[in-house]
């Protein structure tokens, strides 16, 4: 194989394995801040025993984040030293940033919230509660910072053959952030609910009916209840930015090939890259353009319109839909179930079984949705500044083939290594010393 493509399977690889554990923990330490306080209001100990639960999936989510996120960033030195020669007087200081201000408060309050409740006052652990959610979002605000600068780059000047900064804020602050932010702390919102959502419905599932069980049920479900609806708006309103700045991704999103007015919008097609054309296409007349343009004949430039320039197209395609399909399927399934837990306090059996299935729906989406944004930078490593060819480190393909396999053979028996635990946790009662700890007096 191409070395080039071998590295990006790798980078792909590693941070498609890392992204899945930060996706929980962002949303999770609110969460867990949530029942905190709902506890100190009212001195319910259910709050406090789902807490208890919920923190060690936390931490087991953090721990493999770290890990992963180490892996990945010696990626920068050894398959990509393009990438920090040119642009690294912009990602270095973020990167730098981000672990300064936001990964060691994380690391550092994590050991109060997991071993210090009785060794400090309520006010310290709600404290160090707040400070670790704090961390956790301060976390995605720098590496969206730097990642949406790569998508949408501003506020620089290239010397030398190098980027130098000209305004720190317009590089933070680039024309995509604004957008992708949110956009990514909805999405760990959903994960980390859905996660709780799908744990405590296995829980209920099984016989265990406590009052922490139900509590956890119901925050999963109304949190993915009130937020997917926010997603699908502040979604259309990031779609309408890549329209402005990447064109040529919103092209292959739709399969959009020439330039035409009142595109539909194709429920199922295969791009056909040879032919510049999609076979078996089925879509809705003039949707694709009044979604995109709000205009039924509103005007999408087609992929035709940048020869060599434009991403692989069945990806994004595909990976836009499975995005979208599962959105729906969320939408679905935490309004049936709001409204059931509404009307009778309890989910029912099919509804529980359907929460569980969605259990890592959330990782889905987020897999899709990081696909289609970084797969459809390419040829871009940063946009119209560095192609991923001219940052790649010319590393042999034995070499490179080797690793990745290693990569994807501890990746995957970490994923059921952590997807076993988490339901070995589950099943353990709610009252038990070993899982919730022991409450103080």
């Amino acid at each position: 194989m191409d070395p080039l493509i071998l590295a990006r399977i790798q980078f792909a690889t590693n941070i498609s394995f890392h992204i899945l554990f930060p996706t929980i923990t962002i949303a999770m330490g609110w969460l867990l801040l949530f029942f905190k306080l709902r506890f100190r209001a009212t001195g319910d100990d259910k709050w406090m025993q789902a807490y208890g639960f919920w923190v060690k999936v936390f931490a087991l989510s953090f721990a493999l984040g770290v890990v992963s996120g180490i892996t990945m960033s010696f990626q920068f030195g050894t398959n990509w030293p393009g990438y920090m020669q040119k642009v690294g007087n912009i990602a270095g200081p973020l990167l730098a940033y981000e672990v300064l201000s936001a990964f060691f408060l994380e690391a550092t309050f994590l050991g109060v919230m997991l071993f210090g409740r009785s060794r400090v006052s309520e006010n310290v652990h709600t404290a160090a509660t707040l400070l670790v959610a704090g961390g956790t979002t301060l976390s995605a605000f720098w590496i969206l910072a730097l990642n949406s600068w790569m998508q949408t780059p501003a506020g620089f000047e290239m010397i030398n053959g190098q980027a130098h900064v000209t305004s720190w804020l317009a590089v933070v602050f680039n024309p995509s952030f604004t957008y992708r932010l949110p956009h990514m702390l909805l999405a760990s919102g959903l994960t980390a609910s859905f996660l709780m959502a799908g744990v405590s419905a296995y829980q209920w599932l099984r016989g265990d009916r406590a009052p922490a069980v139900l509590a956890a049920l119901r925050t999963g479900v109304f949190v993915a209840a009130t937020l997917i609806p926010v997603q699908i708006f502040i979604g259309d309103a990031h779609g309408l930015n890549t329209l402005e700045h990447q064109p040529a991704k919103v092209a292959a999103m739709e399969g959009i090939w020439q330039t035409e007015r009142g595109a539909p919008a194709l429920a199922f097609a295969l791009p056909n890259e040879k032919e510049h054309r999609n076979d078996y296409a089925v879509g809705i007349p003039k949707l694709a353009a009044l979604i995109l343009t709000h205009t039924p004949d509103g005007e999408i430039k087609g992929l035709d319109e940048f020869p060599d320039r434009h991403p692989p197209v069945a990806p994004v395609f595909w990976g836009f839909r499975v995005m979208v399909g599962t959105g729906m399927a969320m939408l679905a399934i935490s309004w049936l179930s709001a409204w059931r837990l509404r009307r009778r306090g309890e989910p029912g059996v099919w509804l529980a079984r359907a929460l569980v299935a969605m259990t890592f729906s959330g990782w889905l989406a987020t897999l899709a949705g990081w696909y289609v944004t970084e797969i459809g930078r390419q040829p871009w490593l940063v946009t119209g500044v560095l192609l991923a060819r001219d940052a790649a480190a010319a590393t042999p393909v034995p070499l490179l083939g080797i690793s990745l396999g290693i990569y994807l053979s501890l990746y995957a028996l970490l994923i059921l290594s952590y997807v076993s635990v988490v339901f070995h946790m589950a099943r353990k009662h709610v009252g038990t010393r070993t899982i919730y700890g022991e409450l103080p007096a």
